[in-house]
C-alpha cells in the first residue's frame, strides 16, 4: 500500500509536469516531497524495545575455572524471546578483553571481583541481536584503560552501539528507518556521572535535536535484598553516593529522554510511566555466570518488552520472567517470579502510574 501511494504521488507529479511547464527547482521540490512522504510512511508505527539487566557471561580472572563450558551459549534458553525485539538493550557488567592487569588492589585475587570476559564472547551478543549496551558501571574499569579500549573495539566489531565512558558519552544509531540516541551514566570513576544533572541534561537535549528516540541508561541505587524500593532520595551504599535515581530519571525525561533503563542494585525494582515515558528503575541481574550471588530475588532475570510510538510514548508492555541459578545461564521461569516481584514493587512505589499487569506479563497504563 505504501509503495502504491508513492507511485500514485509520482504519477500525479508526472501528469502535472506533462500538462504544465515547471521550473527544474519546482520539479526537484515535488520529487523531494514525494520521497520524504515515502520515508515517513516506511517508518514503523510502533517499536518493540526489549531491555535486560547485568550481563557478565563468564570471566577468566582470577582463573579460567570461572568460564562456562564452550558448548553452551549464554542466551540459548531465552533467545526465543530476545530475538523478537526491534531494539535490544543490556548492561555489560564487566569487560570484553584478552589483555589487561587487574586494576583493583586485592591481596587475595580469589576474593577480588574483577570481570574479564574473553573477546570472543562478543559473538554471543551479536548472534542474539543486541543493538545497544551500556558500559557505564563499576566494572568497566576492572582492567584499566586497555580493558575499556578492548571492550569498545569488541562491541564495534560486532556492530553493537555503546556509551557511558569519557571517550563515548553518547552515540547515535539507526535501524529500520528510526534514529536512536543513547547515553549512559553511573557514579563510578571511569563513567559519565549520574550526579551531574546539568551535564546529563545537556547530553540528552543535544541527542533529542538529532534523533527520533532517546534512550537513557543508568547504573545507580543501593545494592542488595534490602534495597528493592525506590526511595526518591539520594541512595548510599558502603559510603558511596549512588545517586537519586528517581530525580535523575524524571530530569532526563524533562530534558527530552523517551525511555529510561536502570540497573545496578542486582535486584529488580519498580516500573513507572512519567509524562508518557517508560522507566525501569532496575532490571537486576540477567546473564551473570559465576561470581554473583543469585540467591532469592537476586536470581530473577526480567526481560522488559516495551512498545512505543515513533515519538517515544509508551503504549504497552510485557514482562517476560527469566531466572538464573549459580553457573546456569538464564532460562524462562514458569512460575513468573520476576513478574510478581516487579508488579508488587510497582504498585507499592508508583501507584500514580496506574500500571495494570496481567497474568501473562502484559501491562498497560490505566487511563483516567
Amino acid at each position: 500500500m505504501r509503495r502504491l501511494l508513492f507511485i500514485v504521488i509520482i504519477f500525479g507529479f508526472s501528469s502535472s509536469i506533462q500538462a504544465q511547464k515547471y521550473s527544474k527547482e519546482a520539479i526537484d521540490s515535488m520529487y523531494t516531497i514525494a520521497k520524504n512522504t515515502q520515508l515517513k510512511l516506511a517508518k514503523p508505527k510502533l517499536i518493540r524495545i526489549m531491555a535486560v539487566g547485568d550481563i557478565m557471561m563468564g570471566t577468566d580472572f582470577p582463573n579460567d575455572s570461572y568460564l562456562p563450558p564452550k558448548d553452551k551459549g549464554p542466551f540459548d534458553d531465552v533467545n526465543a524471546i530476545l530475538k523478537q525485539a526491534d531494539i535490544l538493550f543490556g548492561n555489560l557488567e564487566g569487560t570484553l578483553t584478552d589483555e589487561g592487569e587487574n586494576a583493583k588492589r586485592c591481596s587475595d585475587p580469589s576474593k577480588c571481583y574483577s570481570f574479564r570476559s574473553p573477546e570472543y564472547f562478543g559473538k554471543y551478543l551479536e548472534e542474539t541481536g543486541f543493538d545497544v549496551m551500556s558500559i557505564a558501571n563499576n566494572h568497566i574499569g576492572d582492567f584499566g584503560e586497555i580493558g575499556i579500549k578492548n571492550t569498545t573495539k569488541t562491541l564495534e566489531k560486532h556492530n553493537i552501539a555503546y556509551a557511558g565512558v569519557f571517550a563515548q558519552p553518547s552515540t547515535i544509531f539507526e535501524k529500520d528507518g528510526i534514529t536512536y540516541g543513547f547515553c549512559a551514566f553511573a557514579p563510578n570513576k571511569d563513567c559519565i556521572k549520574i550526579h551531574n544533572l546539568t551535564n546529563a541534561k545537556k547530553i540528552v537535549a543535544e541527542l533529542k535535536e538529532k534523533v527520533d528516540i532517546v534512550i537513557v541508561s543508568f547504573h545507580g541505587g543501593a545494592e542488595g535484598l534490602k534495597y528493592t524500593h525506590v526511595t526518591r532520595k539520594t541512595e548510599r551504599f558502603y559510603g558511596e553516593d549512588r545517586g537519586n535515581v528517581h530525580l535523575f530519571a524524571h530530569t532526563m525525561i524533562d530534558a527530552g529522554a523517551d525511555i529510561i533503563l536502570g540497573h545496578g542494585p542486582h535486584v529488580s525494582r519498580a516500573f513507572e510511566v512519567y509524562k508518557n515515558k517508560f522507566i525501569a528503575y532496575s532490571l537486576g541481574n540477567f546473564c551473570t555466570y559465576s561470581r554473583f550471588n543469585l540467591d532469592g530475588i537476586k536470581g530473577y532475570a526480567p526481560i522488559a518488552e516495551i512498545e512505543v510510538d515513533i515519538d517515544g510514548n509508551f503504549k504497552r508492555g510485557k514482562l517476560h520472567s527469566a531466572k538464573q541459578i549459580d553457573e546456569i545461564y538464564p532460562f524462562m521461569d514458569e512460575k513468573k517470579r520476576a513478574l510478581k516481584e516487579i508488579q508488587k514493587l510497582t504498585e507499592a512505589d508508583f501507584p500514580e502510574s496506574k500500571l495494570i499487569f496481567e497474568e501473562d506479563g502484559s501491562f498497560v497504563q490505566q487511563k483516567e
